[in-house]
């Protein structure tokens, strides 16, 4: 790896002034995509400021229906969550879907989100949830927030410092993973609440993580596994690569929404 200066930074305020005072810093949470990324030379940040010993940021809450996850809450704490698993079991099960145990125990959403690579599954999780991305500046909506295939309308230097949802009715998480690594080929977060039915798809999509508004159009009408049938996937939207062409991860997201369904 390239020669880095590391920061542990003891509070928001204090890792927005490490990465102002940097020449080319980057956060560092869990470290499970960034440290792989440097070591294969597609990153070299001058500083790393870590943000995973911040108390503030960890924790999950539940008042009512409301839910609000830390961003350096890790995948493993949201799977384990008893109280965030009686309210919305869906996000529970995708968190406890993730990598492996050694995975599961640095990751977390925070770090997750911000990368927002194409094929994990918290982006899924957040967009079927239409949950808010609050950060040190601003609160972005989930539908504002992800752009494409690793890109987000976070500014340079803008902390994430939570996510928050109201639980729907149901909700589950149906996922294809690659047997290797275990990111998704296709994940699929079905989501029924007061404002209607919300399908977010992952790993499938050529622009990464995505609505199915035809999916949420023939659910709205009828709310059961036999409604995906009518659906067609446009093959041209999907990605192909040498784990699955798109016409395979068109399939893969009615069988997985399918799958989904049946989980509720």
């Amino acid at each position: 790896m390239h020669e880095t200066t590391y920061h542990r930074a003891a509070s928001v305020e204090d890792a927005s002034r490490l990465l102002s005072a940097s020449d080319e810093g980057q956060l560092i949470a869990g470290g499970q995509t960034l440290i792989p990324t440097m070591k294969a030379r597609l990153a070299a940040p001058s500083d790393l400021v870590d943000i995973s010993r911040i108390g503030a940021l960890r924790g999950i809450e539940v008042s009512g229906r409301r839910v609000t996850i830390g961003a350096m809450t890790t995948h493993a704490e949201v799977a384990g969550s008893a109280e965030l698993r009686s309210v919305c079991p869906g996000l529970a099960d995708l968190a406890g879907l993730i990598g492996d145990p050694a995975v599961r125990h640095r990751g977390t959403i925070g770090g997750s989100i911000a990368n927002n690579d194409p094929a994990s599954d918290y982006p899924a999780g957040v967009l079927g949830l239409a949950a808010v991305i609050r950060t040190d500046k601003r609160e972005i909506s989930a539908d504002d927030y992800f752009e494409g295939m690793f890109t987000t309308a976070l500014d340079e230097g803008e902390i994430i410092l939570s996510v928050s949802f109201d639980a729907p009715e149901a909700c589950a998480y149906a996922k294809f993973p690659n047997p290797a690594s275990r990111y998704a080929l296709c994940g699929v977060f079905i989501a029924k609440g007061a404002d209607g039915i919300r399908v977010a798809v992952t790993g499938a999509g050529n622009d990464g993580v995505f609505r199915a508004s035809a999916l949420e159009q023939a659910l709205s009408l009828d709310f059961s596994p036999a409604a995906v049938d009518g659906v067609t996937v446009d093959a041209d939207e999907m990605l192909s690569d040498i784990h699955g062409d798109a016409a395979y991860r068109a399939n893969l997201v009615k069988v997985m929404a399918k799958r989904a369904l049946a989980a509720m």
